[in-house]
């Protein structure tokens, strides 16, 4: 059993409760919802900060994740997908999932990672009509979200 957070219930071992230094985003093809998250924390963290993506099947970045981060003035042109095994995942503070998917295939981490779950529902999934706005959405959502893990000046 765990708790929201993703710690299991009762568990004495502390928690990373800080400012994230070194998140990873995971979702199941690293081709969106963890491609535009690594790309707004990359552009919000303070120098130092490592950020990573992968996926557990990754395929594509979609090119919709690219147009609407271009729409903000960030290029994810240079991105690519990328698996587990191609970051240093055991170096991240910080583990967030992006969908039920990977939240059940990500691998253990130490009970000193936050592990976060954000169920984001996927925007490639959405009605050709409304994709580019689900896009939209998605993004302005993680931006929130991504904004409210990093260190925050002084």
């Amino acid at each position: 059993m765990t708790t929201n957070d993703g710690a299991p219930s009762g568990s004495a071992t502390p928690r990373n409760t800080g400012a994230a230094r070194a998140l990873l985003f995971v979702c199941t093809h690293n081709s969106a919802r963890s491609q535009i998250a690594e790309g707004l924390a990359r552009a919000m963290a303070p120098p130092g900060s490592r950020i990573w993506s992968a996926g557990t099947s990754p395929t594509q970045v979609h090119p919709m994740a690219i147009e609407v981060m271009k729409e903000i003035g960030l290029d994810l042109t240079t991105h690519r997908s990328r698996g587990l095994q191609e970051v240093p995942w055991n170096e991240a503070d910080t583990v967030i999932t992006l969908c039920g998917d990977a939240d059940e295939s990500c691998p253990a981490v130490s009970g000193r990672v936050r592990r976060l779950h954000w169920p984001l529902p996927d925007p490639a999934a959405a009605s050709e009509a409304s994709r580019l706005q689900a896009f939209r959405e998605t993004r302005d959502e993680l931006k929130w979200r991504v904004s409210a893990l990093l260190p925050r000046g002084d």
